[in-house]
């Protein structure tokens, strides 16, 4: 005898029993359609239990006219049938698409998430819950599989995940993943509800519309457990892919180190390292970076795994304005020499040395503090001798013929050679700030200062200078 299926209410109650939510207010995502408008009702009627506040939110997008205008209607008038706050937006998703040149799929994505960040935030939460359905989980892991993802793709939706979104954290929870789009149906209708149907889910233009209507309906004549099947195939990639992330994440601090925008990879260990932990430490480095695997496919990684076999010297592009750089010892994972190059330094600027000053590219404060027995601090950071610095201090590129005389050092050396034995990439030499007064090379910025400067015992007055990357 088959067994019997969890009511929807009792799947969505166990949802929160697996994910503890610890109280407080829920922002719910309701587009007017059956699966957003089924969730909206299971809430409502559960939230109590739960002790959670719940308000509802709802963006027109301003595609479909008259029809997008009575969508928002009905969903303002179900809540407050519902007796429950109703957040309505409206955004020109065809004027974004073409200012930003999207897809109009990805144009709505991105309007759609920005407004919930927003949105969650001026409603004091961080937590908004979308009604993704098992349907959708099917499509995604599809889309997924199409556009190169890799195993991780396999994932498809998760049913908590955690984004920033335009500088906001957000928690996204999925309660009805377990829950097919046919069931939500069955619930509407068994609840008199009367959501509405997006026309435009029958066109066949955009990618998840042609996967839903006709790439699926093609599988199932070969298998009609499909469906099935690439869940199957989701819930394997999952554990395999969370046992190798946990992994990774604890070989990060001893093979790869965050600095100023850029992810500097040991050569000798990451290159020892099996593939697979390999490519789990590269993505995990590419999302660090950018705060997102989105178009990042599973080509991008496999091309930065076969990088790891380049010399020193050697360099490949990455979407994002990303590059992947071979040096001697290390590989560095940052922006493009050309993005770096823009927001880069230009000629001679006047540092203020009781003041704060802006350069393409850095901040700069500088300050006079008291004498102290230890300073803490770090290749941003330097404390200098400000009678030995004088009063006039200029930050520029790196010149031909520049000598100073590096920290801990008794002869002077040619900057252009102590970049080169520090064994800085070719690439970022140009781009490092040089501090110099009027007699002479101060601070190789990020490097070392010079000996000359240092902070002694017969110091009179301390400069304290910081330097901040601004990309």
């Amino acid at each position: 005898m088959p067994v019997k299926q969890k009511t929807i209410e009792a799947r969505v109650r166990d949802f929160f029993k697996d994910n503890p939510f610890t109280g407080g207010r829920l922002l719910v995502a309701v587009s007017g359609g059956q699966d957003s408008v089924c969730l909206l009702r299971v809430l409502t009627d559960i939230c109590a239990d739960l002790e959670i506040d719940l308000q509802a939110t709802h963006l027109n997008h301003q595609l479909r006219g008259a029809e997008s205008d009575a969508d928002a209607q009905y969903v303002f008038d179900l809540c407050h049938k519902l007796r429950l706050p109703v957040h309505i937006g409206q955004i020109d998703v065809k004027k974004y698409q073409q200012e930003h040149k999207l897809t109009l799929e990805e144009a709505a994505r991105e309007v759609r998430y920005q407004f919930l960040a927003e949105t969650a935030a001026s409603t004091g939460t961080k937590t908004v819950v979308i009604a993704h359905t098992r349907d959708d989980q099917v499509e995604t892991i599809l889309l997924h599989i199409l556009r190169g993802s890799g195993t991780r793709g396999l994932v498809g939706l998760k049913p908590v995940t955690q984004r920033r979104i335009a500088g906001k954290k957000l928690t996204i929870i999925r309660p009805l993943l377990g829950v097919t789009h046919e069931e939500t149906g069955v619930y509407c209708r068994a609840h008199k509800l009367q959501p509405r149907f997006d026309t435009s889910n029958l066109s066949v233009e955009p990618l998840r519309n042609r996967v839903r209507l006709e790439l699926l309906p093609a599988l199932q004549t070969y298998n009609r457990n499909v469906a099935e099947a690439l869940l199957r195939a989701s819930r394997i990639a999952a554990d395999d892919v969370t046992y190798l992330e946990d992994a990774a994440r604890k070989k990060w601090r001893q093979i790869a180190a965050l600095k100023q925008n850029q992810i500097i990879f040991d050569r000798a260990k990451i290159t020892a390292l099996p593939v697979s932990m390999q490519r789990a430490l590269l993505r995990m480095a590419v999302e660090k970076l950018t705060g997102t695997l989105k178009d990042i496919e599973a080509r991008h990684i496999e091309d930065m795994l076969e990088f790891l076999r380049k010399p020193a010297g050697k360099r490949m592009d990455l979407p994002y304005g990303m590059t992947f750089a071979a040096d001697y010892a290390q590989f560095v994972l940052g922006l493009t020499p050309e993005k770096e190059k823009a927001t880069g330094l230009a000629g001679e600027d006047t540092v203020k040395l009781n003041g704060r000053t802006v350069i393409p590219g850095w901040e700069i404060s500088a300050s006079y503090v008291p004498r102290q027995k230890d300073y803490v601090s770090d290749v941003y950071t330097a404390y200098l001798d400000a009678d030995k610095v004088g009063e006039k201090l200029l930050v520029r590129p790196r010149q031909s013929g520049d000598r100073f005389q590096p920290l801990g050092m008794k002869a002077m050396k040619k900057v252009s050679e102590f970049l080169l034995d520090a064994r800085v990439p070719r690439g970022q030499r140009a781009r490092i700030p040089i501090l110099v007064s009027e007699k002479q090379v101060v601070w190789v910025v990020g490097q070392r200062i010079d000996d000359r400067v240092k902070v002694t015992s017969e110091t009179g007055r301390v400069l304290k200078i910081v330097f901040e990357r601004k990309i």
